[in-house]
């Protein structure tokens, strides 16, 4: 007599053959045995007769077809919805998006800039050496990381920093304010961000100690900055590197901001080859290699500039707030 077939092993139910109704049915035992009951895939299978493979696979397919729905909140002010697909519609590695509704402006970069601080101090494995620029967003973000949130960290200024001009606001030193929080060491490029003449770029570039700040600069995996508006209280403008009459000619060029002080178009182009010469920091081109290239932008001013990097690939982290976000969404729409 032959023996009697065990119609409960795992590969007796083939899903290919069920009704759809009768799949659904499996979804909804599926889910609840692992979502409610917090039981284990294997022993969902073993309930059910299924294999491992066909659990996750009717799992995969309940939140796909509306019979799961996963809700993320965080305790943190977030927009996961956003954040998600901001990061499909730009291949970003993450997104960080802020509500924007009813908040003053100091109050939004007030949050913008902690979240970025809490994505920094988050970060595994923690990175030995970050770069970072200065300016107020980035002086904010220095003053929202946690105490020692990087136990040693060296942080190396991306961008020259000597201020022509004092301003009622430091926003040069963010270096040192990075690394205090994060019991470090600061290591400075002690240069100004514009120059007069090419030839001086050059030289400062060639001399030891400014070489090796910028390679370490080209080195560091973690990178950190702020994206610069066209606007007369722009802190290149503010700090007396830009005068509001070159502003307006680099917006008659095309510019639409700047990114670590080198001008740029929608595309991403620097605008102005002949100031871009006389510049001293980080070749905007090395933003592209990197392991996690965190940009930091808030508001209206900012949206043209934060789409440019984005499309450029010069940020893979976006850090902004709900009304940026959803302004970098409709124009990805718009090109789909």
């Amino acid at each position: 007599m032959p023996a009697r077939t065990d119609r409960s092993a795992p590969d007796e139910v083939d899903l290919r053959n069920l009704s759809s109704e009768g799949r659904e049915a499996l979804m909804v035992q599926a889910a609840k045995a692992y979502y409610d009951l917090d039981r284990t895939m294997a022993d969902i299978a073993k309930a059910l007769g299924l294999t491992r493979w066909q659990v996750a696979r009717l799992l995969k397919d309940a939140r796909e077809q509306g019979v799961v729905r996963i809700e993320i909140v965080p305790r943190a002010q977030r927009r996961p919805e956003l954040e998600s697909r901001l990061q499909r519609a730009y291949g970003l590695r993450e997104a960080i998006v802020v509500p924007s509704s009813g908040e003053e402006d100091g109050l939004l970069v007030d949050s913008v800039a902690q979240a970025a601080g809490q994505f920094l101090a988050a970060l595994t494995p923690r990175p030995a050496l970050v770069g970072v620029s200065w300016g107020r967003t980035m002086a904010a973000v220095a003053h929202w990381l946690p105490g020692r949130w990087n136990d040693g960290v060296e942080v190396v200024l991306l961008n020259g920093a000597m201020n022509i001009r004092a301003t009622a606001t430091r926003t040069n030193n963010i270096a040192e304010l990075f690394a205090v929080a994060g019991n470090g060491r600061a290591t400075l490029l002690p240069v100004p961000a514009i120059v007069g003449r090419a030839e001086t770029r050059i030289v400062l570039e060639q001399d030891p100690v400014i070489e090796t700040v910028l390679a370490l600069g080209r080195d560091a995996p973690v990178v950190c900055f702020g994206l610069g508006s066209m606007t007369p209280d722009s802190v290149l403008v503010r700090s007396g590197y830009i005068t509001e009459t070159e502003l307006d000619a680099l917006r008659a060029r095309g510019a639409i901001g700047d990114v670590l002080g080198r001008f740029i178009d929608p595309g991403g182009a620097v605008v102005d080859p002949a100031l871009d010469a006389r510049t001293i920091g980080l070749d905007l081109r090395t933003l592209r290699g990197k392991p996690i290239a965190i940009g930091v932008a808030v508001g209206q001013r900012k949206h043209a500039v934060v789409l440019a990097a984005l499309r450029a690939g010069m940020v893979n982290v976006l850090v902004t707030d709900e009304q940026t976000a959803r302004f970098a969404l409709d124009e990805a729409a718009r090109h789909v």
